[in-house]
């Protein structure tokens, strides 16, 4: 397990039952790297990550 699965499992358990837009998880994002400026780059990965998911050239 990696460190960051605990992080990903708390999410799942507080927030599990949730239903958010992409919307709210993007203004999340922006919020969090406006707070955590360091983490600009892998939250940009991130989100490019799952902006291509569907996309078969990436």
């Amino acid at each position: 397990m990696y460190f960051t699965d605990r992080g990903i499992e708390e999410l799942q358990q507080r927030r599990g039952d949730d239903e958010v837009t992409l919307a709210w998880v993007a203004d999340q994002l922006q919020a969090f790297v406006d707070v955590h400026p360091d983490f600009e780059t892998p939250i940009e990965r991130f989100a490019t990550w799952l902006a291509r998911l569907d996309d078969p050239e990436d």
